[in-house]
């Protein structure tokens, strides 16, 4: 497949998550949630989890944002779906590393997030693209409901 057929093709997966999110809305409690807010461009992730065992057992997110940070937040959502707390926070750590422009030793188990490694080329999108993993570690540190600190604006 030439480059910019592959080019066209992820593309089209990350249009498809932004217009049709998946696991978007909310949960009818949930242990873990916070809202953080990008103050560069203004996108908001309200994230919330839910664990048992040390498993993601559910999860959805709500809020407004660009389309790099809808699709992110959507393909970050279907791939840590069922993972333990640990694996969730490494694919995390992966995902940050991948969008900075790093190595990442095991980028296949990123899923559709891995099409979003193209985001290193526009310093001003990667923001955008982390949003909600940043939420997710947030999230899974505090284990009780409500806002955590972080280095994005709480909403």
């Amino acid at each position: 497949m030439a480059l910019s057929k592959l080019d066209n093709l992820y593309r089209q997966i990350i249009m498809d998550h932004s217009s049709h999110p998946h696991h978007k809305g909310t949960l009818p409690q949930s242990q873990h949630q916070i809202e953080l807010n990008n103050p560069t461009c203004g996108d908001v992730i309200h994230l919330e989890v839910n664990t048992e065992d040390g498993l993601i057992k559910d999860i959805a997110f709500d809020g407004h944002g660009c389309s790099i940070s809808t699709a992110s937040a959507s393909m970050m959502t279907d791939v840590i779906l069922g993972k333990t707390i640990e694996e969730a926070k490494a694919m995390s750590d992966d995902f940050s590393e991948m969008v900075q422009g790093n190595e990442v030793a095991n980028i296949d188990r990123l899923g559709d997030a891995a099409m979003l490694n193209g985001v290193t080329k526009f310093p001003a999108r990667v923001k955008c693209a982390t949003l909600a993993w940043k939420a997710l570690d947030k999230a899974l540190d505090n284990p009780e409901k409500g806002m955590a600190d972080t280095g994005f604006v709480k909403h």
